[in-house]
């Protein structure tokens, strides 16, 4: 241990921290300054509340010996992260898994009529049978679009514009996007002036403008365009990336041996970006799984395009009904957990984790 001035000096920093932070804290309970003021006094408190608390448990730690200091110190930083992780993912889940086992007000247990409601009810069964086309043709299309670009990319002199307009859309968010294709697929009567990019198309070659998102299930997939049209650009970038460190040499040596380019593709490349694959399909699945925004500003559910994310917001918000919004909600976390395990194990067969 330290002597008495290094613990008096730790003990005066907690405290000071405990001050700021408690004082911060009621301060901006109080409610009292305008909006601008309270973001700014805000941004300050926080910034200057963990600096000072950082510094407070490193002081505490300094007092024991320089082999307890060592084990402890990775763990008061990482410390605060994980409680702040635990409260607001750890906590909330494990109510949701309590509150989906309760009736509508959560007042009584209905044990597991939530979920049997899940699988049983034709809007429900319509919403998973969506939500899995989603996640089957958003993600495959939006990695395979995205790898082909990328190595066509390769091969063009104009490699770097190509990308950055590729790349572009992934600025847009998914109800930017929504409302921009929501001009491209409108649809009028016959007879009455197309406004719509698609239907304007149509008439103009003679044909007959198109419900495009009104019939089910190509409706689905019409929303899928747009989710692959936003997501190509991080497809792109990620793979573009991982195909300039696959060894030119092996190429050559394989085109030597007489080797076409789709076996090159398939028994060379992929082999060599099979991670970054993975690492994008995961992350691009995880949004899907996520693609409410969409479907809320395109159709708002409607012609049988609710997904899993959409019931559960109707659910939870327009129907108040928290049991059934938080069995969705668990719905979803079963579905998402074995693609979160997948990812941590190929991480720690790369001993990313050490």
């Amino acid at each position: 241990m330290t002597d008495k001035s290094g613990i008096t000096k730790t003990i005066g920093v907690v405290c000071c921290t405990a001050l700021v932070m408690l004082g911060g804290f009621f301060a901006l309970r109080a409610n009292v300054l305008n909006q601008l003021l309270t973001t700014f006094v805000a941004v300050v408190w926080g910034v200057a509340s963990v600096g000072l608390l950082f510094y407070s448990l490193n002081l505490i730690a300094q007092n024991f010996n320089t082999k307890i200091y060592n084990k402890i110190v990775p763990y008061i930083f990482i410390g605060p992260a994980v409680l702040i992780m635990a409260w607001y993912l750890l906590i909330p889940t494990v109510r949701s898994l309590g509150l989906s086992f309760m009736d509508k007000k959560s007042e009584h247990f209905v044990w597991f009529d939530n979920y049997k409601y899940l699988f049983t009810d034709k809007t429900m069964l319509t919403s998973i049978r969506n939500t899995v086309i989603w996640l089957f043709f958003g993600t495959g299309f939006s990695v395979l679009v995205g790898l082909i670009t990328a190595i066509l990319a390769e091969r063009s002199y104009i490699e770097k514009t190509a990308k950055t307009f590729i790349f572009l859309p992934m600025a847009i968010s998914m109800v930017g996007a929504g409302v921009i294709f929501k001009f491209m697929y409108a649809f009028r009567p016959v007879g009455s002036e197309q406004i719509g990019l698609l239907n304007s198309i149509v008439v103009t070659l003679g044909g007959q403008p198109q419900n495009w998102l009104g019939k089910a299930p190509w409706n689905s997939l019409f929303l899928i365009v747009i989710f692959v049209w936003l997501q190509t650009g991080f497809a792109l970038v990620v793979l573009s990336a991982a195909l300039k460190a696959v060894p030119e040499d092996m190429i050559e040596a394989a085109r030597i041996d007489g080797a076409g380019e789709f076996r090159i593709l398939v028994q060379i490349i992929i082999p060599n970006i099979r991670s970054s694959l993975i690492s994008v399909s995961t992350t691009i699945f995880l949004a899907a799984l996520k693609c409410f925004d969409i479907v809320f500003s395109m159709t708002n559910g409607l012609y049988g395009t609710e997904v899993l994310a959409s019931q559960q917001y109707k659910q939870m918000f327009k129907f108040l009904h928290y049991g059934r919004g938080s069995a969705i909600a668990i719905l979803i976390l079963i579905a998402v957990s074995p693609v979160i395990y997948y990812n941590l194990k190929e991480f720690k067969d790369k001993e990313v984790f050490k």
